[in-house]
């Protein structure tokens, strides 16, 4: 191996080192252990729902309205089991929970990427260029944060319409201030030390710095935001479908199962919206435990 490669595979063993003693710090608290368990299970689940789930709930034809709020453990007269029963349009309540599994998944994971990059990006910059950028920039997401998260994905959602990519861009614009600030303060921090310093006397490109030398350092606040803001994602999703201004009603949202069987919740027929909301409340919280201990994990003063 020449003295070039050198470097680059002591860099990777030195990851490898971080990346193993920070899976045995992580591995010590069993229930964040059980959380990602359960999180890696439902995101797997969601992922394989074509192939796992006993019905397509997209599939008109593969509807019967004779089946509909049917208890679970019915079988209808093909001899199918509904395992958790069947909603008012008689779709398999647990094909359902999958595809509205999938469906919330793809839609905060999506979302939160693009509020990472664009926080992040706006962050680090106004830190970067400072003046009358950085007190514009920053005095907008000040405004956006002194409003709750869900007040302006409502307002959002009510102007864009339903939709999926219009439920998208309302968490985007809900959610990208989080990590504007977190980015910012971050990058505040690191622009004094001497390797930026360093790095400004070179020839490179300030877009260069800031990408290479700077966002990479503030990247651990950043994924403790970002398990908070996936798990919030999804809560938002949720509610905005089920207050219907998210998904229509043909997407088979945790949120609009929800909705779709709260009217039947005294008559009885608890199973269409007390699973679905089951399945929502393990999800975020799995997600949320995972991301404490994470967050204890990278502020030693929080470790217990």
């Amino acid at each position: 191996m020449s003295n070039a490669d050198r470097p680059a595979g002591g860099a990777i063993a030195s990851r490898a080192q971080l990346l193993r003693r920070f899976w045995a710090e992580f591995a010590e608290n069993r229930v964040a252990v059980v959380a990602l368990c359960i999180a890696v299970a439902l995101a797997l689940a969601a992922l394989l729902a074509p192939w796992l789930a006993p019905q397509n709930p997209y599939d008109l034809a593969a509807l019967r309205l004779g089946d509909a709020r049917r208890a679970p453990g019915h079988v209808n007269a093909e001899g199918f089991v509904y395992l958790l029963g069947t909603d008012a349009q008689g779709r398999d309540v647990l094909s359902a929970i999958l595809y509205g599994l999938r469906l919330s998944v793809q839609i905060s994971v999506t979302a939160g990427v693009i509020a990472f990059a664009l926080g992040a990006g706006i962050g680090a910059s106004a830190a970067f260029l400072g003046g009358r950028f950085e007190a514009v920039a920053m005095r907008m997401v000040d405004l956006q944060l002194s409003f709750p998260a869900i007040l302006l994905a409502l307002v959002i959602s009510a102007v864009l319409g339903q939709g999926r990519w219009q439920m998208i861009a309302a968490l985007v614009a809900a959610q990208y201030a989080y990590f504007a600030r977190t980015a910012h303060g971050a990058a505040v921090a690191e622009r004094s030390k001497d390797y930026v310093e360093a790095a400004l006397s070179t020839p490179l490109p300030a877009s260069r710095v800031v990408l290479r030398h700077i966002l990479p350092n503030c990247l651990p606040p950043l994924i403790v935001v970002a398990t908070v803001q996936v798990a919030s994602a999804i809560s938002l999703e949720a509610t905005l479908s089920f207050l219907g201004l998210g998904m229509p009603v043909t997407e088979p949202s945790l949120g609009m199962l929800i909705a779709n069987g709260f009217q039947y919740l005294l008559s009885g027929r608890y199973w269409i919206s007390i699973y679905p909301g089951l399945a929502l409340i393990l999800l975020i919280v799995s997600i949320n435990l995972v991301g404490d201990q994470v967050r204890d994990q990278f502020n030693p003063r929080l470790k217990r």
